[in-house]
């Protein structure tokens, strides 16, 4: 492929299904189906109380906070993004996203193709 322009509602929805994961979902907005040689733009949406796994591998992360509130664990530390802010988490960094609002959490999340 090449050239892609698609309404983010357009892609599909997936529920995640990873061991640890609870409440969220994800859309694969440019990926290598896209015809993307580096990176893949993927689109979160964690319900009130979701969270991805407390994970690590070898790639890094950047996450763009949308809106809602994210408690970003990234080895020992925790904090909290809201919309605006952005977050880089580095290659083999043990990591975890949660939604910590009343509402949705929405996050544009980064990450190298391997």
């Amino acid at each position: 492929m090449g050239f892609k322009c698609v309404h983010h509602s357009k892609v599909k929805l997936e529920i995640m299904q990873e061991p640890g994961a609870q409440g969220i979902k994800v859309r694969w907005l440019i990926n290598k189906d896209d015809g993307a040689p580096n990176f893949a733009m993927r689109l979160f949406e964690l319900e009130p109380k979701g969270y991805s796994p407390l994970h690590s591998h070898n790639w890094e992360h950047e996450v763009y906070v949308l809106e809602g509130t994210c408690q970003v664990t990234c080895e020992e530390k925790k904090t909290e993004a809201t919309e605006g802010y952005v977050v880089f988490i580095p290659p083999n960094a043990k990591h975890q996203f949660k939604n910590a609002g009343r509402g949705a959490l929405k996050f544009l999340c980064l990450v190298p193709l391997h």
